[in-house]
């Protein structure tokens, strides 16, 4: 199982702040992530991924994988 982590307005669509999950790629976990929580149709595709730690945009196995990030882009700086 895979661990995903939501932050700020990802948490806020997807009706929590984490969830356990086993989708065998990140391609199969973002549509299955937007089948189940529907209002992050729109928010999902600007969130940056960290897979471990490391951002990911493209598709990856997700075998070996504990820990999935979700951020949406924050303002300010």
């Amino acid at each position: 199982m895979t661990r995903v982590r939501y932050f700020a307005a990802a948490a806020d669509a997807a009706g929590t702040d984490a969830e356990e999950r086993s989708e065998p790629t990140l391609a199969s976990l973002r549509a299955a992530l937007v089948q189940e929580h529907p209002e992050l149709t729109d928010i999902l595709p600007r969130c940056a991924v960290m897979v471990d730690g490391v951002r990911t945009d493209g598709d990856r196995p997700l075998d070996d994988v504990e820990l999935i990030d979700v951020l949406p882009p924050f303002a300010g700086g």
